[in-house]
């Protein structure tokens, strides 16, 4: 390049060269400006879809039909409050009802509407966030009264370019008491140009004095579903191959925040280099995987404690969150017992239903209830525990340790947790009850020692005697006395046993091998309320249904109860306690229902008990000559409700 320097030190270039300088720097200023551009034109996903219409808002219908049919009828009030936690369209309502207010058609000749054009002066500032009748207040940064006090003074004057002066405070529970005692008297009776719309994650903060002169409208959280298929909308619109196992991912990570999902995809875009991929959201979002949970499920199903600690150690060694899992297990349990109780409620698009379903086959329902109750005091008390690997073994510990055990069968090494066929007889049940030579009565294996003491407790419970079947006659009957059943249970021993003249106390040095539930024989005029109090029944509905429900009527094994609630028979409630009357009768029985008023059920004779043991102990009391006594010379009085029956004389009054 041809060039010189004067004596000033300046520049000089020759004119031959100054064509291609000016095109690099055309060049220069041309890609800076492209980059410009295209800094301006990449908005998030949140701002860029936010709805600019009624019409396009998700998951709010109630607030929309409102909103609608007030701008339709021109039934505006002055002062609307929005609540909703965050991300759910608190903002976006306040600025279309704004557009609503102040839109005056593509012409410029419209009204108030509940459709607003998009296209004229007010609706694009509004969008843009620069209309002068608008107006955004925070009040988490602008609290005091000053800053209050500011606001209403702007009030008094007329709109300047809309039909309506719209003052939007978010945020509204932040502002200090001066501040909303500031603004009472405005809000209440503000100019007819002027709107008031609040808008508060925390409505229970808010004075009550400011709730009396708004229209409240809750804004509820998103469903899943309703994610999901407005993130599917939003990224066929731009153009970005999405699965729906990832859409689903980011949905529940989102916890009912639509702004939360947008974002979380704007994340998942950049992560997955354009493409959302569950694989790539799963590891961004530091997710469990379900198909691991599952596994720890089924290992809990087929009572294999191994299987659960490498269920474990696979999480520590992925670096994974065991807070999520434990949440992400709460949730696979509350499916299971949704297909088990109410299956016809279960998402059948579920990518794990047919896992779940089979789930549900093999887990009681007592034992996913238990189950989830246990998750989720482990969740909370994750943070209490030495390290969160420690809280989540222990938590799957506690599955094992406190399921519900089959009575009178303890395999080696490990817990029986219920299943749904629990009543089926185990193999090792069966091999007890078979016939065993005498030298087995002597030395009885551990089960059926804890078998037999049950037994006992149970006789006790029943308050019968417990004899060998070989002093009883074949068939034996209850025989009703006042309001008890009095049982002769039958043991059954083996033919050694019989023969060896077993003693009825059953010494812990000669048991029977095998112990069987005594059948209870009942006559035709069974004390219902008595035998329901005696059943062996879950808590719940089946407990319920047997405590609150009467014996109408008998033929043969048919037996017929009144119930006052058709509720009560719900979930297999019947069939539940038509399995235990024929567990404790030994024979078979037919259960039927039918609603009406009870009369004598186990429930109403134990109120009759107790008011009747009330009335005998307020008797007692005020017969009490020391108690006449004090009242007659003292002025001593009872004070209503205070007296309370001893244990021993509600006993009294029940026998």
């Amino acid at each position: 390049m041809a060039e010189c320097l004067d004596l000033r030190g300046r520049l000089w270039i020759s004119s031959s060269n100054a064509t291609i300088l000016l095109q690099f720097w055309i060049q220069r200023r041309l890609r800076r400006s492209l980059h410009r551009i295209g800094r301006m034109n990449s908005v998030a996903l949140a701002r860029k879809w936010r709805p600019k219409s009624f019409a396009s808002l998700v998951g709010q219908e109630h607030v929309v039909r409102a909103l609608t049919h007030a701008l339709d009828h021109d039934r505006l009030h002055h002062a609307y409050l929005f609540t909703g936690t965050r991300g759910v369209g608190k903002t976006t309502v306040s600025r279309i009802l704004a557009k609503a207010l102040n839109c005056t058609g593509p012409d410029g000749q419209g009204g108030v509407t509940s459709q607003p054009c998009g296209v004229c002066p007010a609706c694009t500032e509004i969008d843009a966030g620069r209309f002068v009748d608008y107006i955004e207040l925070d009040a988490a940064s602008n609290r005091g009264v000053e800053d209050m006090t500011t606001l209403l003074e702007q009030a008094v004057y007329k709109p300047t370019a809309g039909r309506f002066k719209v003052y939007m405070i978010d945020e509204v529970h932040m502002l200090s008491n001066h501040a909303f005692n500031a603004m009472l008297k405005t809000l209440e009776e503000p100019p007819d140009y002027v709107k008031f719309v609040l808008a508060t994650t925390d409505p229970q903060k808010v004075p009550v004095t400011v709730l009396s002169r708004c229209l409240q409208f809750n804004l509820k959280q998103m469903m899943p579903s309703a994610i999901v298929s407005h993130l599917q909308q939003v990224l066929q619109a731009e153009s970005v191959p999405a699965d729906d196992a990832a859409l689903r991912l980011i949905a529940r990570a989102a916890h009912g925040s639509m702004r939360d999902a947008l974002s979380l995809t704007d994340q998942a875009l950049a992560y997955c280099a354009g493409r959302v991929e569950a694989a790539a959201v799963q590891q961004m979002l530091g997710t469990v995987d379900r198909s691991d949970l599952l596994h720890i499920l089924q290992a809990l199903a087929a009572q294999d404690g191994v299987a659960l600690i490498a269920q474990a150690d696979a999480l520590e060694a992925r670096s994974l969150s065991f807070g999520a899992a434990l949440e992400e297990l709460a949730a696979l349990l509350q499916t299971i017992a949704l297909l088990q109780l109410v299956p016809q409620a279960a998402d059948a698009d579920d990518p794990q239903h047919e896992a779940l379903a089979a789930l549900a086959g093999q887990l009681s329902p007592e034992l996913v209830q238990l189950a989830y109750t246990t998750v989720l005091h482990g969740r909370n008390e994750l943070s209490l525990a030495p390290d969160d690997r420690t809280g989540f073994t222990m938590t799957l510990l506690r599955l094992l340790a406190f399921a519900p055990m089959v009575a009178g069968s303890v395999p080696p090494g490990g817990l029986v947790l219920p299943r749904a066929d629990n009543a089926a007889p185990t193999p090792q049940g069966q091999a007890a009850s078979a016939s065993e030579p005498a030298a087995s009565v002597a030395k009885p294996t551990p089960p059926v020692q804890t078998a037999a003491k049950a037994m006992q407790r149970r006789a006790a419970t029943l308050s019968v005697p417990l004899e060998p079947a070989a002093h009883m006659p074949a068939t034996q009957e209850a025989k009703a006395t006042g309001n008890a059943v009095h049982v002769e249970p039958t043991v059954a021993l083996p033919a050694a046993a019989q023969t060896s003249q077993i003693s009825p106390a059953l010494s812990p040095a000669a048991q029977p091998a095998a112990v069987i539930k005594p059948p209870l024989r009942v006559a035709p005029d069974t004390d219902w309320p008595t035998l329901a109090q005696r059943l062996e029944l879950p808590a719940g509905l089946p407990r319920a249904l047997a405590q609150q429900s009467e014996l109408r009527a008998i033929d043969g094994s048919d037996w017929l109860l009144g119930v006052p609630n058709e509720q009560l028979t719900r979930a297999g409630a019947l069939d539940k306690l038509q399995a235990a009357v024929r567990a404790a009768l030994g024979r078979d029985i037919t259960l039927r229902t039918e609603t009406g008023e009870v009369t004598d059920s186990a429930t109403q004779r134990d109120a009759r008990a107790k008011a009747q043991a009330q009335a005998d102990a307020e008797a007692a009391i005020r017969s009490d000559p020391l108690v006449r006594q004090l009242m007659q010379e003292l002025g001593a009085q009872i004070v209503p409700g205070s007296l309370k029956p001893m244990p021993h004389t509600a006993q009294a009054s029940s026998a």
